[in-house]
């Protein structure tokens, strides 16, 4: 009998609750989702000087900072759960960054861990970039802005794991193309 089989009849089952995630079982297979219905988004912003931009920032989790593209929660407030997605990204990157985009253009929706997560998150790519603040986030978030060249992401990120930083999954896509051999 395939995985599929032995879990497509068993009924799911909320273990626990909070306001964001939830822990949840089907058969002997726990994982978690996001509550209401919340997704998120992610931005790839490569400024006009060939430098993509990056955050850092303190997660809990991990328990040390960690090099992310920026990204943020789509529809987490109560008066925002039809939140456009696009609108979401653009307003995180403005946030976290002191990036407005001119454009947003959706990538795709992508998984990180689905053998833990049932989370997805839409990947944009931000075009047009202005820089109208110094970003940061929202109080409390503590987020330091980098701009890296393309040309140094792979030195950079190796640079901040010698450190001790958590390296976001995502960076693999900036790694990509050195990875599997090409430039």
């Amino acid at each position: 009998m395939s995985l599929e089989d032995e879990y497509r009849d068993e009924p799911e089952q909320v273990r626990w609750e909070g306001r964001f995630i939830v822990a949840k079982t089907r058969g002997r297979w726990e994982y978690v989702s996001r509550t209401r219905n919340i997704r998120a988004a992610v931005i790839l912003a490569i400024d006009s000087a060939d430098r993509v931009i990056l955050v850092e920032q303190f997660r809990v989790p991990l328990g040390r900072p960690s090099i992310e593209l920026p990204a943020g929660l789509i529809g987490d407030h109560d008066d925002s759960a039809d939140e456009d997605a696009a609108v979401a990204a653009a307003r995180e990157l403005e946030e976290e960054t002191g990036y407005r985009p001119g454009r947003m253009e959706a990538v795709g929706e992508f998984h990180s861990s689905p053998g833990m997560v049932s989370e997805s998150f839409t990947l944009f790519r931000a075009h047009d970039l202005e820089r109208v603040s110094d970003g940061g986030g929202v109080e409390g978030e503590g987020i330091t802005v980098h701009h890296v060249p393309l040309a140094e992401i792979e030195g950079f990120i190796a640079a901040r794991r010698a450190e001790g930083y958590g390296i976001d999954v995502r960076m693999l896509m900036l790694l990509g193309p050195r990875l599997l051999g090409g430039t």
